[in-house]
């Protein structure tokens, strides 16, 4: 099996049609820079897992904001997943999921009161939804899915991608809301003075409006990770037969052989 790009398909019938990043840049798995191109692009958490919606939908009013909120994500993100990470041969199983609460939790608070320190204005703005990071969905999915079964060095870099991709996600949305509701940028007016700005993108439904527009975007460009196929088998046990003559087996992913049926193998 190749160690290049896992988990991005190579299939010849969408080859033409669809733009692979993976052409161009050939990654081995769990490495630093592997962690962070699949946070940053193939598995962005707002634009293509859908994750953090609540910090993306009201922080996002405009692009200091979105800043502020993505920094300290991703500061809590790597600090939580390190920490994770060397913990986890320590932390029972069954108590696994509190502990991670618990190590999340201190450094949002850490967080937060540097924040309310050193940034008022900012820490004002935010209000509560610094306090909400504890209960991102973000932090919590990549603890108990890739920094309580990795090294520290993967962990770090698995956190640093994901808040980068946060961060950019924010930033992109944030940038079109206040430009179109708000005729200015990072606070500084951008748009002629006969510009009537339209209200409804500071408001609730603009932030849907606009990431609806973005992942739509997104999907109908098939940017990010593909679909991948029901037969693909990530575990070795191999569903579909010889993976070495397999035109689609540069990071294959799928259902393990003994969740499949036998009618299945020995397929190509």
């Amino acid at each position: 099996m190749s160690a290049k790009n896992p988990g991005i398909m190579v299939d010849p019938e969408l080859s033409g049609k669809r733009f692979q990043l993976s052409r161009y840049i050939h990654l081995k798995k769990d490495t630093a820079p592997e962690r962070v191109a699949n946070g940053i692009y193939f598995e962005n958490p707002v634009f293509m897992l859908a994750l953090g919606m609540c910090p993306t939908l009201a922080t996002t009013t405009s692009v200091t904001n979105a800043i502020g909120m993505g920094l300290s994500t991703t500061v809590i993100l790597i600090m939580s997943n390190l920490f994770i990470s060397l913990l986890r041969g320590i932390i029972p199983d069954r108590m696994r999921m509190p502990s991670y609460i618990v190590i999340i939790a201190s450094f949002v608070t850490i967080v937060d009161f540097l924040m309310e320190g050193f940034t008022p204005a900012m820490y004002e703005s935010l209000g509560v939804y610094i306090p909400l990071i504890v209960v991102n969905c973000i932090i919590m999915g990549r603890a108990e899915a890739y920094a309580g079964k990795h090294g520290p060095l993967s962990a770090v870099a698995d956190g640093v991608g994901m808040g980068i991709g946060f961060t950019i996600a924010l930033i992109v949305v944030a940038a079109v809301r206040e430009l179109l509701g708000s005729g200015s940028l990072a606070g500084v007016r951008v748009m002629p003075d006969s510009y009537e700005p339209i209200n409804i993108f500071v408001l609730a439904p603009g932030a849907f409006l606009v990431l609806a527009v973005f992942v739509a975007i997104m999907n109908r460009l098939h940017i990010g990770a593909p679909r991948r196929g029901d037969d693909w088998d990530p575990t070795g046990r191999f569903v579909c037969g010889d993976c070495a003559s397999c035109p689609r087996v540069n990071g294959c992913s799928g259902k393990p052989a003994a969740e499949t049926s036998g009618s299945r193998e020995g397929r190509g």
